[in-house]
């Protein structure tokens, strides 16, 4: 019987049999899957991306598809596949792994350090010139020292006048020249260090976004028809927000508002945004979906801590032991209340599904034109929208603490969008005039819209008089009276209603009497707190004085704060 031979191959796979316990299968190398970001989603304080990815699956069985250089701040529990194509795929898991390159991925970042390396190799340059400079300049020195010294019988002789005059003239000539050169030295160092700095603050702006660790994502796929296969990876990043901001535009003639709703996007997740589909969403995931629950609320006697037991000795610390032991237990304890349970087990927090609705708190803006967004954490500012809203417009002015009339409106949100709080830039007639703040307003509701001051209506304040007298037969009190102006003029060429407050003193104390001269107090009555207000309907080129007076009345003995001098 002959000897069996094996051959190499059919050794490695008997081999490999035995190990395993039955057949040898190859498995098939992962299959990379060049992807580009088509959609993000930006949230407040995070974004969800979407990478697609087009495959043609030539073999059936199991397959291993994967998404390399992926951030490595990607939340591993937010992974998502999805698949569609002419090949029949089932998807069995999804894997995230930390992968560790000896190159910084991200390519800006890349080019960044690039830039500084050869900055620090001009610095270089530069020092090691700085050093020689320094090294001739001491040799000068050096020369000059020898030359000027009184002779030894070992050296040379002195020298003449017309040698001593050629060597000062040489040493002039070349100081001059290294103190020229250090000069521009000094200089190319301060252009150099500019550019370091420069550099370094871009690169501290993208410091998240860099490092030399990726993440990889692998899809395991059971293939049981061959074809094209379109796959979309969706996975959460930190490093992402956005913040509404808004202008709003006036035209005094008109009573509307033109409302411009932007949204400022930053992010420094690692990976640039290119041409990408936009959603801003108002949805905050990171408040969970649910409400949090009541926890019982528990009331007890407070109970004392006993005093630590002195150290004892000997006989008497066996007596002490034996007593402490044999004391009975404390019932002095009362229980008010329920008694509190274990905390019930934490849910899963859902994420909201944001969709524009009226009666909803969260919306999702879907921005109509692709956009794009680099990873740099600079704000980019993204136009969500624009709406025309009716506005009824009033001034609002307060002469006394400034003499200024403040336009405001009262406007219905009778767009479809939810209006978050952010800040406001104000704009009447073309030019900017304020800024101030917009709360967040649903659909259908009302506010009110501060839109800076218009010098088309002259304020003025100014005190006419104050006149102090002794009151009471044997002048055993004391009178103040004071009387203020209040002019308001409308200089502009349509109709404008304004709002004046102003104020009289309100007393704290039963023997300070505040009397109302005028207006009169029947026609005009203050708040509790002291505080008065006219509506004027002004007409082009109105003017309206308003007089406010009142008296104050106190006895002798008695010392009043908050008088004007």
């Amino acid at each position: 019987m002959k000897p069996m031979k094996f051959r190499p191959a059919l050794l490695g796979a008997f081999a490999a049999a035995l190990l395993t316990g039955g057949p040898a299968v190859a498995r098939a190398a992962p299959l990379p899957a060049p992807s580009a970001i088509t959609a993000v989603t930006v949230y407040t304080d995070r974004a969800i991306v979407t990478r697609a990815a087009a495959l043609d699956l030539a073999a059936t069985g199991t397959v291993e598809v994967t998404f390399e250089n992926l951030p490595a701040t990607l939340l591993d529990q937010s992974l998502h596949v999805s698949g569609r194509g002419a090949a029949q795929v089932t998807i069995l898991d999804v894997t995230a792994r930390a992968a560790y390159v000896d190159f910084t991925p991200n390519e800006r970042v890349k080019a960044i350090e690039d830039a500084l390396r050869a900055l620090a190799k001009q610095r270089r340059v530069l020092d090691d010139r700085g050093g020689v400079l320094k090294a001739q300049d001491g040799s000068l020195g050096k020369l000059e020292t020898a030359a000027t010294s009184a002779p030894h019988k070992d050296t040379a002789p002195r020298l003449t006048i017309e040698e001593s005059a050629k060597l000062l003239v040489f040493l002039e000539e070349q100081r001059g020249k290294f103190t020229a050169e250090r000069q521009s030295l000094d200089t190319q160092l301060e252009d150099l260090a500019a550019k370091v700095d420069a550099a370094q603050r871009t690169l501290n702006e993208l410091r998240g976004a860099g490092g030399r660790a990726t993440k990889t994502v692998t899809v395991r796929l059971d293939a049981t028809t061959v074809g094209t296969l379109n796959l979309a990876l969706s996975y959460t990043v930190p490093g992402a927000s956005w913040t509404p901001s808004y202008d709003a535009r006036v035209n005094s003639n008109e009573k509307s508002i033109a409302l411009a709703y932007y949204g400022l996007v930053r992010q420094n997740t690692g990976e640039d945004w290119k041409n990408v589909a936009l959603t801003l969403s108002t949805a905050r995931p990171s408040l969970g979906g649910a409400a949090p629950e009541v926890r019982p609320w528990a009331l007890d006697v407070f109970v004392p801590r006993p005093e630590p037991m002195p150290i004892a000795f000997g006989t008497n610390a066996r007596e002490m032991r034996m007593k402490t032991a044999a004391a009975p237990a404390s019932f002095g304890a009362v229980t008010l209340g329920a008694v509190a349970d274990s905390p019930p087990p934490p849910k899963e927090a859902s994420f909201a599904q944001a969709t524009i609705d009226q009666a909803a708190t969260s919306a999702s803006f879907k921005i109509s034109a692709p956009a794009s967004v680099p990873s740099d954490n600079s704000a980019q500012k993204i136009p969500v929208t624009t709406t025309a809203l009716a506005a009824n417009p009033d001034y609002l002015t307060t002469p006394k603490l400034q003499p200024a009339a403040f336009l405001t409106a009262k406007v219905v949100n009778t767009s479809e969008f939810p209006l978050l709080a952010g800040p406001l830039n104000a704009f009447l007639d073309g030019t900017f005039v304020a800024t101030s703040a917009l709360r967040t307003v649903m659909p259908d509701e009302t506010f009110d819209l501060a839109l800076g001051a218009d010098e088309g209506i002259s304020v003025k304040h100014k005190r006419v008089k104050r006149f102090a007298e002794d009151t009471g037969l044997t002048k055993s009190g004391k009178r103040v009276t004071y009387e203020y102006l209040l002019l308001i003029q409308n200089n502009k060429q349509i109709a404008a209603r304004v709002i004046v407050a102003d104020q009289i003193p309100v007393s704290r104390h039963e023997k300070i009497v505040v009397k109302q001269l005028s207006p009169d107090a029947k026609e005009m009555k203050p708040t509790a707190e002291g505080a008065l207000k006219w509506t004027l309907d002004l007409q082009p080129a109105e003017k309206r004085e308003l007089t406010v007076k009142f008296s104050i009345d106190y006895p002798n003995d008695v010392q009043v704060t908050g008088l004007e001098p």
